[in-house]
């Protein structure tokens, strides 16, 4: 298991309680093992970081990004925080909220291919 920050477990609470309307359909298909029959987490603290989804088996987080992830600071915040998870030695899928909401069979393929591969 990767480092968890336990001070982020009420944060972590309050995210799955309230997830986007992209995180809520990307999860119904990650939940209960569909995938390859792998386990998924959502709301995971890992290190510093809140990852919205995350295989402990296969060392794979799945974010799902909204607008503010394409800002100047947003998309520095993402990759100072990606090569964190990355000396973990995780991979990070980043799918955009409108790819899971209009393409989720798409999105589905791309995760379980990079599934497959590992």
């Amino acid at each position: 298991m990767k480092p968890y920050n336990k001070n982020l477990k009420q944060s972590s609470r309050d995210l799955r309680n309230h997830m986007t309307e992209a995180e809520k359909l990307l999860w119904s298909k990650l939940r209960g093992k569909q995938i390859l029959g792998l386990q998924f987490y959502r709301q995971k603290p890992i290190l510093n970081f809140i990852v919205d989804f995350y295989c402990p088996v296969a060392n794979l987080v799945i974010e799902c990004d909204g607008g503010q992830h394409f800002t100047d600071e947003g998309l520095k915040v993402d990759r100072i925080r990606d090569e964190a998870l990355a000396q973990l030695g995780l991979k990070v899928l980043r799918f955009d909220n409108g790819q899971v909401l209009k393409q989720i069979d798409n999105v589905v393929h791309e995760i379980h291919n990079t599934l497959y591969i590992k």
